[in-house]
């Protein structure tokens, strides 16, 4: 499973833990990312689909303030 979020697309980077004494380690930086499953209307009256997405917490507050239906059509392109 790779680390990368399925609306934003914020993925694992990589940078330096530093030190007192100024001594720079590779690390890495991984998004917070969580497994959501959403429930979209359908076109028929009634009818519903789920998607399973994989979302860093922004996308999630994202969806929470916008709805999923124009999240998916704004990053649809991505």
């Amino acid at each position: 499973m790779a680390r990368c979020c399925d609306i934003t697309g914020k993925k694992t980077t990589n940078g330096n833990n530093v030190s007192h004494s100024k001594r720079r380690v590779k690390r890495t930086f991984k998004p917070n990312i969580h497994k959501k499953t959403y429930l979209i209307p359908g076109e028929k009256p009634g009818s519903v689909s789920k998607i399973k997405l994989k979302l860093s917490s922004k996308a999630i507050r994202l969806i929470d303030k916008l709805g999923i239906e124009k999240v998916l059509e704004k990053f649809a392109s991505n």
